[in-house]
């Protein structure tokens, strides 16, 4: 199955400062994105219901832009998280570009939807 990238974008009132944390640091990347994480350096260890997924982190622009690379991906995919200010609106535009098989693309797209729902919750907004 083919492999492709997309991108999906959510408004929040939350200011990047405040999103960048919540995909960088343990104590808040278990309150809406996985069970657990440790963190060595780059490599963040993300669990689950007892599974594991280990992520190199392999870019790092604080409040700008924050990039994975899953140990077991193809050398070109990764995870990314995006942040900028609306010019209009003043609200914090978040861009996550993933991947996956060309047929999950609408299942991945509610799986972030609905993990985004919650970081929205625990951001305020």
């Amino acid at each position: 199955m083919k492999r492709v990238s997309f991108t999906i974008e959510f408004l929040f009132r939350a200011s990047p400062t405040i999103l960048y944390r919540f995909v960088t640091t343990p104590s808040c990347l278990i309150r809406w994105f996985c069970d657990e994480v440790d963190i060595t350096g780059e490599i963040f260890t993300f669990s689950w219901e007892g599974s594991e997924e280990v992520a190199e982190m392999i870019d790092d622009i604080e409040d700008e832009r924050v990039r994975f690379k899953w140990e077991d991906s193809d050398d070109n995919e990764f995870l990314e998280f995006r942040f900028s200010k609306s010019p209009v609106t003043g609200e914090t535009i978040l861009e996550i570009e993933d991947f996956c098989d060309e047929d999950e693309v609408v299942e991945q797209k509610d799986l972030w939807e609905s993990q985004i729902k919650v970081l929205r919750q625990e951001t305020g907004g």
